[in-house]
C-alpha cells in the first residue's frame, strides 16, 4: 500500500474509531434482558470466531455451558479484535472476546473497560515471512522498508508488530503496516506479495505452512515464546466488558465467567483432536488433521482457570508504552483493566 493511501486509511480508521467511541455507551445496559424463556440474553462480539486464540467462545457454546448457566448467548464475529472493541464501546454488544491490551488503550481514551476472564497467557500470534522473502527477513531488525500484514490497523497484531520493530531498533515509520485480515485474505496477500511478512494466528498459520507459502519467524503461541519475544507473559484473549455494565449486572457476568472457566478446565483435560471434534464442522475447512494440529500448537497459550497471569498486565503496559503515544505518556491504572472477582468465585 502506498504511503499516502496508508495515511488516508489510517486517518479514516482513526476517525471511525472516534465516532464509534463517542457513540452512546449506555445502550448495552438495557439490552441484556430475559428473552423468550431461553435465559438471559447476552451478545458477545468475537474478533474472529474461527481463530484458535478465541476458541473458548464457540467451544463454550458447543459444550452447552452457556445454556447450563441459564444464558442465551449470541456470538457475533468481526475479522479483527479492534472491531470487536468498537462494537462494545458503541453499545452494540455487552461483551467482547479480544485482546486484553485494548482495555489499557481504552482507559487512555476515557473508557472504563475490564477483562473479567483471561483465556490466555501468551499472544498466540506468529510472525510469518513469505517463502520468497525468507532470505532477507531473518529477524525484526529486517522490518525496515517492508510491508507487514496485520489483521487491522489499531488491532493487537498491529500493536505487537510495532513493539517487535521498536525493540529491534526499527522505527514505526520505517515499515508499512497493511490490514489484510486473517484466513484466506492474509494467505492471498502473502502469496501475491502485497505483504512481505505478517502476524496471524492458527488455523491460518497451519494452512500457510502446509501450502509452503511462508515460514515462522517469531512464535508466540507458548508462554516461553511470549517470554522470549516480549519479556514476560502476555495475557491476550479475554472476555472484556464495560466496567459500568459489569457492576450493574454481576449475576450475569458471574454466569458467563462460570461457563468460560468450565470450558478452560475442559480444554486442559482433553486432547487437541477431542477439542476439534466439538467445534463446528466448517471450522476445519475440510482438513480435520490440520485443524487439530493448529489447536495443538496453540493449546499452551490458554489458562486453566481464567485467572490473570502474575505480571501479565505489567508486560502488556511495557509493550504498549514502547510505541503507543497515548499510553507512553499516560498513567494507566492497571487494577482497573481487569478483575479476578468472578474467576475466583467460579464454580
Amino acid at each position: 500500500m502506498h504511503k499516502t493511501a496508508r495515511h488516508a486509511s489510517l486517518a479514516a480508521a482513526g476517525l471511525l474509531a472516534l465516532t464509534s467511541l463517542t457513540a452512546c455507551a449506555n445502550d448495552a445496559s438495557s439490552t441484556a434482558s430475559t428473552g423468550d424463556g431461553k435465559g438471559t440474553k447476552v451478545k458477545i462480539m468475537v474478533g474472529g470466531l474461527d481463530k484458535v486464540i478465541y476458541l473458548p467462545a464457540m467451544l463454550t457454546q458447543q459444550l452447552g455451558y452457556f445454556d447450563a448457566e441459564g444464558l442465551d448467548v449470541e456470538l457475533l464475529s468481526e475479522p479483527a479484535g479492534v472491531q470487536a472493541e468498537t462494537a462494545l464501546v458503541s453499545g452494540q454488544v455487552q461483551g467482547a472476546v479480544g485482546f486484553y491490551d485494548h482495555t489499557l488503550d481504552l482507559q487512555t481514551k476515557g473508557k472504563a473497560v475490564e477483562s473479567v476472564v483471561q483465556f490466555s497467557q501468551a499472544p498466540g500470534e506468529v510472525e510469518v515471512v513469505s517463502t520468497k522473502r525468507a532470505g532477507d527477513i531473518t529477524s525484526p531488525k529486517d522490518f525496515k522498508g517492508k510491508k507487514l500484514g496485520v489483521t487491522g490497523l489499531g488491532a493487537s497484531t498491529d500493536f505487537l508488530t510495532k513493539y517487535l520493530a521498536v525493540k529491534n531498533g526499527v522505527k514505526v515509520s520505517d515499515f508499512s503496516p497493511v490490514a489484510v485480515g486473517a484466513g484466506p485474505t492474509f494467505i492471498a496477500a502473502l502469496q501475491r506479495g502485497s505483504i512481505d511478512a505478517g502476524m496471524t494466528t492458527d488455523p491460518t498459520v497451519a494452512t500457510i505452512l502446509s501450502k509452503k507459502a511462508g515460514k515462522v519467524l517469531i512464535d508466540m503461541r507458548t508462554p516461553e515464546g511470549s517470554q522470549a519475544a516480549l519479556g514476560g507473559p502476555y495475557p491476550s484473549s479475554s472476555l472484556y466488558m464495560q466496567t459500568d455494565w459489569v457492576n450493574s449486572h454481576k449475576d450475569t457476568v458471574q454466569k458467563l465467567v462460570n461457563a468460560f472457566v468450565k470450558t478452560l478446565n475442559w480444554m486442559s483435560t482433553h486432547s487437541a483432536s477431542e477439542i476439534a471434534a466439538k467445534m463446528p464442522a466448517d471450522y476445519s475447512q475440510g482438513d480435520k488433521t490440520l485443524y487439530a494440529d493448529a489447536i495443538k500448537s496453540s493449546l499452551p497459550m490458554f489458562t486453566k482457570d481464567g485467572v490473570m497471569p502474575a505480571n501479565g498486565p505489567e508486560t502488556v503496559e511495557k509493550v504498549l508504552k514502547a510505541f503507543n503515544p497515548n499510553i507512553k505518556n499516560a498513567d494507566v491504572d492497571l487494577s482497573k483493566t481487569y478483575t479476578t472477582e468472578f474467576v475466583k468465585a467460579a464454580k
